[in-house]
């Protein structure tokens, strides 16, 4: 075969944020702790898998987190899609530390925001400090291009997704929450394509939401 005919090597990347959470829907600091998606969450990604099932978007692998949110929207479309699915705690959220299930009024009476978090500190006493969620969303990227080449679905959390873009991207943390932040809404997806030929990051889409429209 000519070289010219040949397909390049790719990795199709699509990160996805789990749907609305009972957490997220009353108010709460989540981190680790495990709620379920709430009936608008469900709602959210059966949208998502019935668009997906028209475009006939096909996936090789869904990986997600093994948390309740993000496990159910995995295992929704996982069925739908006839997709193997496979947890896996490196794409677990950040862990909230001593905010961890406490609703935001309560948050602010017991533990009120520093003035300054450096890189390394633990977030809210005892959780994961910025540089230590920063060094998994790397090695979260490794394990996915560790696997062969091919079409691959995330489904996760919006902290450990947004350290995800820094490592493809290339963007260094900061102190005190300072820079850039990608914020992925409740079933919002992103598609990367990499091309590991050249070390080649394409960003397709990102935070797409088209399904959550009338939702």
């Amino acid at each position: 075969m000519s070289a010219f005919n040949q397909l390049p090597n790719k990795y199709q990347l699509t990160l996805l944020r789990h749907g609305e959470s009972v957490g997220n829907a009353n108010g709460y600091y989540q981190g680790q702790v495990d709620f379920p998606l709430s009936s608008r969450g469900e709602k959210q990604a059966k949208s998502l898998s019935n668009l997906w099932l028209e475009e006939k978007r096909s996936f090789d692998h869904i990986f997600s987190s093994p948390l309740a949110r993000a496990r159910q929207t995995a295992e929704i479309i996982a069925n739908d899609h006839n997709i193997p699915l496979e947890f896996d705690e490196i794409w677990l959220e950040r862990d909230a530390g001593l905010l961890s299930g406490l609703h935001e009024k309560e948050a602010e009476k017991r533990m009120p925001k520093p003035d300054f978090i450096h890189l390394y500190q633990p977030y809210a006493t005892t959780g994961e400090s910025t540089w230590s969620l920063y060094l998994r969303a790397g090695r979260a990227i490794q394990k996915i291009i560790d696997q062969p080449s091919g079409k691959y679905l995330v489904v996760s959390h919006g902290g450990i997704l947004n350290m995800v873009m820094y490592a493809i991207l290339g963007i260094l943390p900061q102190a005190n929450f300072h820079g850039a932040y990608f914020y992925f809404e409740n079933t919002g997806y992103s598609l990367f394509s990499y091309y590991p030929d050249n070390h080649n990051w394409v960003l397709e889409n990102f935070n797409a939401t088209y399904h959550l429209y009338g939702i």
